[in-house]
Parts: structure tokens; sequence; C-alpha cells
């Protein structure tokens, strides 16, 4: 997909789910702007509050592009804020938090990720915030929550931290190997992202039933043992947390023509079907594979080298179709690449073109996974330059005359 264009375009007489739905963001880096980018995706109209000057801390990472403004623009922001609208607002000044505090109840969420304790401190805290309107909900997102309880509420986060606390790096470390962070990108990030949008759809429609808001505190060590579930689990069971020494079925990659592929096999009609597939029918009644322990235990003696001469003469997706159609899961172990030319992705438009107007080639940003049946996908709005719509939203929902405007851009106020 392009910015611009709509995926299910017969589906766009329904709306879309959140029109109507008005969210103030006051958000940096990933978690709460990629929550917020899905929630415009589904149709909130989403007003982005900036530092007038410098922006959010996202546009400062590396690697960047140079925008129309000649400015640069870092890749943690290229890639969470399609759809949205950007204000220069500065709200350490008095005059920028009245204007906050103005625009509050013209919208149904406010929604921050700073550190916990970091919004009371501006002054713009729940109690604050529901003294202006009841009705309004505030969406935090911090690494360890708003609960004072936390003895971890004061550290800083990103993504790599919450995922270490909550297990996720000892799934696939053995003896004395170093944890190796960020192993499936910024889950910390995403994953949370995803809590928040629950929670934020949960208290619009408790607002409904109720007519108050409320404040929705995700933390992302919260969401990542959500996430890591397998950990308490296995454990409280007598088990390995590491599913890779659990030996609690056939869990892992293969060499094919082209690169790896990955098997997932934990069932024992599965386990028979790979054994007929490879021609090794003796292996279902073999004592040695008795057991699921059996085919972890064998797998590099036995099963590898069988699986690996099978898939030699084949490639990764070749091999991953003939264990998929015998009824075995099994994926290629995709590159980015990869990933480009797969006809899943394109079909389902999880791949949107962005373009950049320093360079001829466009920008890649992960499409919305919510696919409705009566909801069209698009079209996608374009990334916002920064403060691009402050005289936009602050006209329209405020009614300030242009004289007020200059006046407060005069004074640093707004950019």
């Amino acid at each position: 997909m392009k910015v611009g264009e709509t995926r299910n375009a017969q589906s766009a007489q329904w709306g879309k789910p959140l029109d109507g739905v008005r969210i103030l963001a006051v958000e940096q880096m990933q978690a709460m702007p990629y929550a917020t980018q899905l929630m415009a995706h589904l149709g909130a109209d989403v007003v982005k509050v900036e530092h007038p000057t410098r922006g959010e801390s996202g546009r400062a990472a590396k690697p960047a592009m140079v925008d129309e403004d000649g400015r640069e623009v870092g890749a943690t922001f290229l890639r969470n804020n399609l759809g949205k609208r950007s204000i220069g607002l500065d709200l350490k000044a008095p005059e920028g938090r009245k204007l906050f505090e103005r625009l509050v109840p013209h919208f149904d969420v406010v929604a921050e990720n700073f550190k916990a304790g970091t919004f009371e401190r501006l002054g713009l805290g729940y109690s604050v915030l529901s003294e202006l309107d009841p009705r309004v909900i505030l969406l935090s997102v911090s690494g360890f929550g708003q609960d004072e309880a936390s003895p971890y509420r004061s550290w800083p986060s990103y993504a790599p931290i919450p995922e270490a606390m909550a297990g996720v790096y000892e799934q696939n470390r053995t003896g004395d190997d170093r944890p190796k962070p960020c192993i499936a990108g910024a889950l910390g990030d995403t994953g949370s992202a995803m809590f928040a949008v629950i929670g934020t759809l949960a208290a619009l429609r408790h607002r409904e039933a109720t007519g108050l808001g409320q404040h929705v505190d995700i933390s992302m060590y919260d969401a990542m043992v959500a996430m890591q579930d397998i950990g308490p689990m296995m454990w409280s069971m007598g088990v390995p947390e590491n599913p890779l020494l659990a030996g609690i079925g056939l869990f892992a990659g293969y060499r094919a023509s082209d690169g790896h592929f990955v098997v997932h096999c934990i069932r024992e009609p599965q386990f028979a079907a790979l054994s007929k597939l490879l021609g090794h029918p003796e292996w279902i009644d073999d004592p040695r594979f008795a057991e699921r322990q059996g085919w972890s235990t064998h797998n590099e003696d036995v099963i590898r080298p069988v699986l690996e001469k099978w898939a030699s003469t084949r490639t990764k997706l070749e091999a991953c179709h003939a264990l998929a159609d015998a009824g075995v899961a099994a994926g290629p172990s995709n590159t980015t690449k990869d990933n480009l030319a797969d006809p899943h992705v394109q079909a389902r438009g999880m791949l949107i073109e962005v373009p950049r107007p320093d360079a001829p080639d466009p920008l890649l940003v992960v499409g919305n996974p919510v696919k409705l049946s009566r909801v069209a996908e698009g079209p996608i709005g374009r990334l916002p330059r920064l403060a691009e719509h402050t005289r936009e939203v602050l006209e329209q929902t405020l009614d300030l005359p242009h004289s007020e405007l200059d006046a407060l851009a005069a004074r640093g106020v707004i950019g």
C-alpha cells in the first residue's frame, strides 16, 4: 500500500469504528505513538502535541531523513505517526499549559508516555484533567506504571528493559550466554501499545455506561509479563521456562537450500506426519520417540540430519509448503527482503510506502494488522511536519483569532 491509498474501499460506506474519537497525544518515541497510530488507522483524529522547535524525541532518532522543511526526522518518528496532526505547544510555559487545558474538554482521550509522575509535575495529572472534563480519559504508558507501590516507578525505561525483566531473553539463553536484547524488535513498545489500545477502547465503552472517564495506566513491565505468560506457567508446573530445554516437543530451526525455516511440532499426530513425510514411518513406533521428550533429545543426532537432507533440495518456502500440507507447522525464517516480496504481506497491505522528499525510494512503515470486513483501510494519511497543524487546530477548536496566534508564536509558546 501507499500513502493516500485505500484497501477494502467498498466498505468505506460504513465509516470507521473510531470516527469522532479525538485524541490529544503528548507522546514520544514508540510505545504511545504506535498505539495512537493504530487508533488513527481505525478512524480517530489524533492531534500530536510537540515542543514548538524540537519536536518529540523520536524526531532525533537515527537514521534520519530530511523533510520538506529541511529538518532531520528520525526513524522512530517516521514509523509511528501516519495520519496524525502536529501542533507545537510549550507545556512548560504557563501560557502553553493553559492552552492545553482549554483543549482538553474538546478531546475524548489525553495520551502521554512520560516517566511516571512527569505529567503530574507539569500540573496535568488525572485529578486536574478530570476537573476540566469528567468525561476525559487519560491514557498513560510508562515503564512501570503510575502505582507508587512499585519500587521501579521512577526508573527510566525503553523496550529492552521490561523485556529483560519479564524474562523474554531467558527463553533462548543457555549456560553462561549473555542475554541478547531486542530479539523481537521493540516488542516492549509495540506490545505495550496494543494493551494501551485495548485499555482505551474499554474506557470509551465504560464511559458510555457511566458517563465518566478514567485513568488507563499501562506498565510496559506488566505488558511484557503478560506476553511472556509461558514462563510462570511452566515454572509452576516444574518445567524449565526455556522451551528449548523443556523437552515438551520439537522447537527448532533447520537449513534449506536458500536459508532457514522453523518447525513447531508438539503433538503426536504432527510427529507421525513429519515421520512419514521424511520417509521414516518407523519413527512412529521407535521407543526413542515414544515420549515428546525424545523428539527434542534426539533432534540433533537423528531428526536434524534427515530433515536437513530432505530440505537441501528445496527452498525454505518450498520446504514449509510441504510440511504445512502434511499438517506440520513450519515457517521460513524471513529477512526483510523476503517480506517485501511475500504475497501474504502484499495482499494484506502490511507494508506502507511513504514517500520521502530527500530520496527517490520510499520509506516502509508497517500497516494496520486489524482487518475488519466492514471497514475500509485508508486512505492512509501522511506524516505531519513539526507543528504543521498548530494554527488549524487552535483556530478550529478554540476559535483563537489570528492576532492572538501571532502573539503566541512570537513568544515561542506555539510553533
